[in-house]
């Protein structure tokens, strides 16, 4: 099952996924006249962002309604859809920029090759998305609502939470030097008394997609009932995030 997504649901409750992304920004340092990649672009709020100061932006994501909406948000931009484990560039550019992005690949050694054959040399790479232990504690309550509801064990998951070294290990066995590599706690205010249900039918499908309709709805209650004690906190629903965040260059 590849992730869908509803880009109303996306924009209206779960905006600091490019809110919290303006640091990733800081890191890249965008320059006038430069030609940077957005890889996994979503609705396109960052790459815009990075277009106000000078560069010139190419927007990449695998969802064709994602980059419907990005360019109808932001028409002087260029959009297209591609699959960072495939994408190809007609010019390599000075950098590449993602953003909560590259936790949806498993395959991050195909991943990697593309980002070292998109780079001029010298270029560079600036990324963040989930890092090892990201979402724990809902994972947790998840498979602890399977069980208590007797629908059995979750589907395995196709995220990728790397450590530090692992990731930055990754990128150096393809030949990037990795100048920066942080992993931090970052919890996350989710919107409203339904924020963790929001949550999880916006970004997590994947373990009730052996479920029945109305099956996924009893998980949610029983997900927000196992988590309360630990992520629901004076009227406010948190998503325990932690992030790993990395500056590379290539040579």
């Amino acid at each position: 099952m590849e992730q869908t997504w509803q880009t109303d649901l996306y924009q209206d409750k779960h905006s600091f996924v490019w809110q919290l992304g303006q640091g990733v920004v800081e890191l890249l340092n965008p320059q006038p006249g430069e030609q940077i990649l957005d890889l996994g672009c979503g609705t396109g709020q960052l790459t815009q962002a990075i277009s106000n100061r000078g560069a010139t932006v190419i927007g990449l994501d695998a969802d064709p309604t994602m980059i419907a909406e990005a360019q109808q948000n932001f028409p002087a931009l260029s959009f297209s859809v591609a699959d960072a484990r495939e994408f190809t560039l007609l010019e390599p550019v000075d950098a590449i920029f993602s953003n909560a992005t590259f936790h949806w690949v498993t395959d991050q050694e195909a991943v990697t090759r593309r980002l070292w054959a998109a780079l001029k040399p010298g270029g560079r790479l600036a990324v963040e998305f989930g890092g090892k232990g990201n979402m724990a504690a809902v994972l947790a309550a998840i498979a602890a609502a399977r069980d208590t509801l007797g629908y059995g064990a979750a589907p395995e998951s196709r995220w990728y939470f790397p450590a530090i070294g692992e990731y930055t290990s990754l990128l150096e066995c393809h030949g990037f030097e990795v100048q920066f590599a942080h992993l931090f706690d970052r919890p996350t205010p989710l919107v409203g008394a339904a924020g963790l249900t929001n949550w999880l039918k916006m970004f997590a499908g994947q373990f009730w997609v052996d479920l029945a309709p109305e099956q996924q709805q009893q998980l949610w209650r029983e997900t927000e009932r196992h988590a309360q004690a630990q992520l629901y906190q004076q009227g406010q629903w948190w998503a325990d995030y932690r992030r790993i965040r990395v500056l590379a260059t290539k040579p």
